[in-house]
């Protein structure tokens, strides 16, 4: 069977559990609109001028507004490490995630960070493998989502975690090839150095809104950034952040063996009551009333009409991790049910990320 984590699930008092590093209230950011000059021309002191008038300088255009991203970016860090300088940690912790009779093995790896990498949930960093390619160079590198909350797993931000599929295949000419930082890292032993790069990315931050519907779609490995949101959730107390909206997930898997993180996800079940709601699809093992098979698209498609009346919101925000392909999926159901209010749904879509609500991150 998996290997347990090491790492216990942790503990609820605010004692342990402090707002992220680098973190803001939300309530501390201000839109501050460019003050205008006033236009005195027809005043009183305009009217009793006894000087030649002067030309007049041509009006400034407008400022344009600042936009005020709806996702917690404030002193977001982005490319503080980079290939040719990255941050060496230490793995401190390798575990398999995925059963015996899983098809694939999964692992969840912890490294040690110190402080120095300071990412947010929704991030990724790069990993860049030992040794050199066939050219001899060095190994380039490759972005994976980061599977731990700022605080990270041991809720001191010195440490961050990621999920690795091991990739092995067989080509076309009947050779086994195996991944080649993938495999690097399922094989990492505690102590060992592991180069690291970043944190990139701002589309998978999460939203400001406490109060917000959250509606996370992952397949396998794409669980990753949704673990990082639902610890903040339901695992840790901030000062400034406190949820109290919706967070919806749904879990696509081939197999029970393959249902990453389950124990912790049941256990966020209990802790979050209302604001917690949890579905798997399990592709191999179930099927729905029509016996088709049960992806990620189809266990949505029976919660379709409440799904659509959630997108309508302008709270509302979905977002979506893992394999390519699994948007269209997505759409197939959507299209009809917008298609009933006379609503075009990729249209629509688009409308949705122009307003920060459809977040998507694919391999």
């Amino acid at each position: 069977m998996a290997a347990q984590l090491t790492a216990a699930l942790p503990s609820y008092s605010p004692a342990t559990t402090k707002a992220a590093a680098g973190g803001s209230s939300p309530s501390s950011h201000f839109l501050a609109y460019p003050s205008r000059p006033r236009n005195v021309r027809n005043g009183v002191r305009a009217q009793v001028s006894t000087t030649e008038p002067t030309a007049e300088p041509a009006p400034a255009a407008p400022a344009k507004p600042v936009k005020i991203s709806k996702k917690q970016d404030e002193g977001v860090v982005t490319n503080k490490y980079r290939p040719k300088e990255p941050y060496v940690g230490r793995c401190l912790l390798n575990t398999r995630l995925t059963g015996d009779n899983a098809p694939g093995e999964t692992w969840h790896m912890v490294f040690s960070t110190e402080g120095e990498v300071p990412y947010r949930e929704g991030q990724s960093i790069g990993v860049i493998a030992d040794g050199e390619d066939k050219n001899g160079k060095p190994h380039k590198l490759r972005l994976y989502s980061i599977a731990s909350s700022a605080l990270g797993d041991f809720g001191d931000s010195k440490t961050v975690s990621l999920c690795v599929k091991r990739l092995v295949y067989t080509n076309d000419a009947g050779e086994v090839v195996k991944g080649v930082c993938s495999n690097f890292l399922c094989d990492l032993k505690p102590g060992s150095e592991v180069k690291i790069t970043g944190p990139v990315g701002k589309e998978m931050l999460m939203p400001k809104d406490p109060n917000a519907t959250i509606i996370m779609l992952a397949t396998g490995t794409g669980i990753a950034p949704f673990r990082s949101f639902l610890w903040k959730m339901f695992f840790e107390e901030h000062e400034d952040y406190k949820f109290n909206g919706l967070a919806w997930l749904f879990l696509g898997v081939p197999t029970s063996d393959t249902l990453l993180y389950k124990e912790e996800f049941e256990k966020m079940v209990e802790i979050g009551g209302e604001n917690f709601r949890l579905d798997f699809a399990v592709s191999r093992e179930q099927t729905n009333a029509a016996g088709e098979k049960m992806y990620i698209q189809t266990r949505m498609a029976e919660y379709k009409e409440e799904l659509w009346e959630m997108l309508k919101k302008d709270n509302t925000y979905v977002y979506m991790c893992g394999l390519k392909g699994m948007e269209k999926g997505i759409d197939d159901i959507m299209v009809d049910l917008a298609a009933k209010d006379g609503i075009d749904w990729i249209d629509y879509k688009k409308q949705l990320k122009k307003a920060e609500q459809w977040n998507v991150e694919v391999y």
